[in-house]
């Protein structure tokens, strides 16, 4: 699928897209009972403006796919998009991600439609889904008027459901790649985090095979367990 994304880009610079069709994007999977080992998986993270989703933006999007319990490199999305409009004076130390590259970036309407073509409706996982997921719908609602609702999965929520006595010293992604001594290749870039995060959901997914939990369902069952009594202990 890179190689699709690189010929988009190459018909991008010469003045066609030849892009997916709007009105026949893939619809989102609902999570069952596909096995782990075999569903495809995507781990994205996002660069915005701010961490405010109402009135921030989306500039960037890293994800990488997991397929067959491996992380598949041939298998990824890369962009900034073009946004000059938008200020980014507040959080350009943060991100790295300046007023140039804004302008030099992809349009966002065809960076979201090939996002949702590339995931092709598959689970999308995230460390703290809930902020990415809020980001990513604003942005596919207001530009592109989308709003099937896709499966998250939160990976900050799956370490410590299948780690509960890993001690990391925090919870962010910087304390659990440092437990798995894990090397992140540059924090606040999309596709850096995006590839972190997948190599601690491999962590979780081979956990996982151990416990017994084998599918999507079963997965969304022992986070479900997980919040049960994560609530318990707090009103305990």
């Amino acid at each position: 699928m890179l190689e699709h994304i690189k010929d988009w880009i190459e018909r991008l610079r010469a003045g066609s897209t030849g892009g997916p069709d709007r009105e026949h994007l893939p619809t989102p999977k609902t999570a069952g009972d596909q096995r782990l080992s075999d569903c495809r998986l995507i781990v994205l993270d996002l660069e915005t403006t701010g961490l405010n989703a109402a009135k921030d933006n989306v500039i960037a999007i890293g994800a990488v796919a997991i397929k067959n319990n491996a992380i598949s490199m041939g298998d990824q999305f890369d962009l900034i998009l073009r946004r000059p409009e938008l200020d980014i004076s507040e959080t350009v130390l943060i991100h790295g991600i300046g007023p140039e590259a804004l302008t030099r970036g992809h349009e966002t309407e065809d960076a979201l439609l090939h996002l949702l073509e590339w995931m092709n409706g598959d689970p999308i996982l995230a460390f703290h889904s809930a902020f990415d997921r809020r980001f990513l719908e604003k942005a596919l609602k207001h530009i592109l008027g989308y709003t099937q609702p896709h499966t998250w999965i939160d990976v900050a929520e799956m370490l410590p459901a299948f780690f509960p006595d890993a001690k990391t010293g925090g919870h962010g992604l910087d304390n659990w790649a440092d437990y798995f001594d894990l090397e992140v290749s540059a924090r606040h870039h999309a596709a850096a985090d995006a590839m972190a995060t997948a190599e601690l959901t491999l962590a979780v997914l081979n956990k996982a095979r151990k416990n017994g939990v084998t599918t999507l369902r079963d997965l969304n069952g022992k986070l479900k367990y997980y919040r049960q009594l994560k609530n318990m202990h707090r009103h305990g």
